[in-house]
């Protein structure tokens, strides 16, 4: 299927939507093949990508923020025994997640970059979308032939539409409706890309931190020339130490009450002895 388009872009305007058309623009061409084979939307796609090409990889960073916290409260909760260790735990675990946190923010940039750079696709759900979105065509040519009916008409996954001022623009209409349904159709493709490797690189970075990084980098941190480690579980823990006074001072203190009462036997014995 071929279509020459021209450019259509959708403006809000007093809260309802008008369909505003550029003049003077060349007709596009755009290539689409049924049946799940390539598909090339209208490049216009591009566009909205760059509208919105800072919020993925600020999403990630927000995330692995997050997840830095929370990781770092575990281990803190589980090495308050050794607080000797601590600082170094928690310093191996800030690094390794910041360095994941960059390549999973580079990664988030490429795939954005690549949205940007063309407009591909080759999942079939993107025509049938843009069939049913197409399906709504004779509605909206209704509404503008009929000038004694409301401007105003609602369409899906569009919304309300002020359609007064198209009334008089009428042989570009047709076009504009179909690049606008392609680009719709096309964005849903977009976002459930960019939402799916978002969320499966998060997953296998998260399992790859826990199951086999975080051991490898906390041990580095510790045995490294800069860690101490060895020497700071050589240490005895603030805690341990004090246990230790107070048992050393509870014996001192058993010892001394063991010789007094041995005292007191002697002297009960002697006491009956004499008698």
């Amino acid at each position: 299927m071929a279509a020459h388009c021209r450019s259509a872009s959708i403006m809000l305007s007093g809260g309802h939507s008008a369909l505003k058309m550029p003049s003077g623009r060349p007709d596009r061409h755009y290539k689409c093949r049924a049946g799940g084979e390539t598909t090339f939307p209208p490049p216009t796609g591009s566009r909205k990508v760059k509208g919105i090409s800072s919020k993925p990889p600020s999403f990630v960073a927000r995330v692995w923020d997050y997840i830095e916290g929370v990781v770092i409260r575990v281990l803190m909760r589980h090495s308050e025994n050794y607080p000797q260790l601590q600082s170094s735990m928690r310093r191996a675990a800030s690094n390794l997640i910041n360095k994941t946190k960059e390549k999973a923010m580079d990664r988030m940039m490429e795939n954005v970059e690549m949205e940007k750079l063309t407009d591909y696709t080759c999942n079939p759900k993107y025509m049938l979308e843009w069939n049913n979105l197409m399906s709504q065509q004779n509605k909206f040519m209704d509404a503008i032939n009929r000038r004694s009916k409301s401007s105003n008409i609602n369409l899906e996954a569009i919304g309300e539409v002020d359609v007064a001022n198209l009334r008089d623009r009428k042989d570009q209409i047709q076009d504009a409706f179909d690049l606008k349904m392609r680009i719709t159709a096309y964005w849903k493709i977009v976002l459930g890309r960019i939402v799916d490797s978002m969320a499966l690189h998060l997953l296998f970075d998260m399992q790859n931190l826990v199951n086999s990084e975080m051991e490898a980098e906390i041990v580095g941190e510790l045995i490294g020339p800069n860690g101490g480690g060895i020497e700071k579980m050589l240490e005895e823990a603030p805690s341990v130490a004090a246990k230790r006074d107070k048992l050393n001072r509870s014996v001192r203190l058993l010892r001394e009450c063991a010789a007094v009462v041995a005292k007191i036997m002697d002297k009960i014995n002697c006491e009956d002895y004499n008698d």
